[in-house]
């Protein structure tokens, strides 16, 4: 083996694993960064206009761009190993309001984005390269495949010779239109997604590799024809772990390669709806043929139980939890997995109806019941007797009217989550039970949660979240928990395991584990 052959081995060994690349930089080198991420529920009820994107702020632009998320900052730190590299942040919108809860994204919105980028890029004259952080289950009516139609309109603009690299949420929605247009693609292999930051730097290695010459990229797309809920897609245990192992594997043992499985968001309409495999390859199709077909054949291999769990419903639920109180497996995580708008009230009526003691829900999602108690002027300490939550759809269940003592009200600023809201609302029922009242859907993570309110966690037995496996990260993983329960609405709805009770009418005829009606 010649030294040239050696080096350029050991390049693409560490090209994935963090080392710094030794070969000095060719020319100066300039990257358009920019981010459009939405994981859209097209059943749900508010559509996701240029008004919810631009609740919290007007679109990034510069230098803001580069700090905007996990994947982003990973990208920055993966360019830092390279020298004479200049990074140009693209116009990319905030997170827009209520987040995975708003419906179809409105083609003015996302020409607005789109095009902003297209016109960034005219305006900076040549790149050498393009980074986009998507998710991948972004869903406009007009547009069948927007990740893809992004891709496009930027590559209409740089040409085909320069690289466009992507990273994508392991929910989304994608297939072989992404990889016609993309020349790499990065998706998490963990949810909850600890592994953005990496996939960030990953891509940031591949693209500057793209760009000088020492990978040319091939990438084979398979969809196994799996449909599965969200909950089912936890990848810290059987059957997820395991396949997201069987990817890393392929990566281990094939230095240069890059496995990217999707487990696809069933919560949407659209024709690229489910699982996705993309294998890519230095200019080795028959080895990426390889591996997509052995992944997709494994997911195939393992369609029961990745899609057949079921869950106990309301009663049966709260009563495992009772029983898990009593035998000390506390505190108890009650993942209201269903709730996507954010404000169901089955689980809490039913715990204050049992007469249960130590409980926290965190959270119901009430907007205007927030307004309300800050038009009445209302402060911490005040009592109040008030109806939350069940607003947003019918198959929240119905208000629940309680009484209380305003325990906290004002603004709720968690820096371990990053979440701020002006609003925010923790009503103490009596008994050492809360309720936290947020704006809107509030995925709690951490257990920080309870510092930044003002809250002794070790006296709470029983905390309810509207999580499907993204409490994992904090109250599961490092160990907080002791017992976890996933507990199943009244009713099917967008949201719950019963797929085959939401009207489909653009996904495949044949999707497992039911066909379109």
């Amino acid at each position: 083996m010649s030294a040239q052959h050696f080096l350029f081995v050991g390049c693409l060994a560490v090209l994935f694993l963090g080392c710094s690349p030794s070969d000095p930089p060719q020319d100066f080198i300039k990257i358009g960064v920019a981010a459009f991420q939405h994981e859209t529920c097209t059943f749900c009820p508010t559509p996701t206009d240029i008004e919810q994107w631009e609740h919290y702020g007007p679109p990034l632009q510069g230098k803001e761009v580069l700090s905007r998320d996990s994947y982003v900052k990973g990208f920055v730190h993966g360019i830092g190993d390279f020298s004479g590299v200049e990074l140009v942040g693209l116009t990319s919108p905030r997170d827009p309001v209520g987040g995975s809860s708003g419906s179809w994204v409105t083609q003015a919105a996302f020409d607005k984005y789109t095009n902003a980028m297209v016109e960034d890029i005219r305006a900076q004259g040549d790149l050498d390269g393009v980074y986009l952080a998507l998710h991948g289950a972004m869903a406009v009516k007009e547009i069948p495949r927007p990740e893809a139609e992004i891709v496009r309109r930027i590559r209409e603009v740089v040409g085909q010779d320069v690289p466009i690299v992507v990273t994508l949420d392991l929910h989304g929605n994608e297939d072989a239109a992404l990889a016609e247009v993309a020349d790499a693609i990065f998706s998490v292999k963990r949810f909850p997604h600890y592994d953005s930051y990496l996939q960030g730097e990953r891509a940031a290695r591949m693209l500057m590799h793209i760009i000088r010459g020492t990978y040319d990229p091939v990438t084979v797309t398979r969809k196994p024809g799996v449909i599965t809920p969200t909950v089912m897609q936890g990848t810290s245990v059987f059957p997820c772990l395991d396949i997201m192992e069987r990817a890393r594997r392929w990566e281990e043992h094939h230095p240069g390669v890059v496995v990217s499985v999707m487990f696809g968001f069933p919560w949407a309409d659209v024709p690229d709806v489910g699982a996705t495999v993309f294998a890519t390859t230095n200019n080795d199709p028959a080895l990426a043929a390889t591996i997509a077909d052995d992944l997709n054949d494994y997911i195939w291999a393992l369609r029961e139980p990745f899609a057949g769990l079921q869950y106990p419903k309301v009663p049966e639920g709260v009563q495992e939890v009772m029983d898990n109180v009593k035998k000390g497996l506390t505190p108890v995580i009650v993942a209201d997995y269903s709730d996507r708008m954010g404000d169901a009230t089955f689980i809490t009526e039913e715990l204050i109806a049992k007469g249960v003691s130590n409980f926290f829900i965190g959270t119901l999602a009430d907007a205007p019941l927030l307004d309300s108690l800050s038009a009445a002027g209302k402060k911490a300490g005040d009592e109040v007797t008030v109806n939350i939550g069940g607003r947003l759809a019918e198959s929240s269940g119905a208000p629940l009217r309680v009484k209380g003592t305003l325990e906290y009200f004002g603004a709720y600023d968690n820096p371990v989550d990053g979440k701020k809201y002006d609003r925010f609302a923790v009503i103490n029922l009596g008994n050492n039970n809360r309720i936290a009242v947020s704006p809107d859907l509030y995925q709690v993570v951490y257990p920080a949660i309870f510092e930044a309110l003002g809250i002794d966690d070790s006296t709470i037995e029983i905390i309810v979240l509207k999580s499907r496996n993204h409490f994992r990260r904090g109250f599961d993983l490092i160990d907080y928990s002791k017992s976890i329960v996933w507990i199943d609405p009244p009713l099917p709805f967008f949201g719950t395991i019963h797929l085959d009770a939401l009207e489909y009418e653009q996904i495949p005829d044949t999707l497992y584990p039911f066909v379109r009606r």
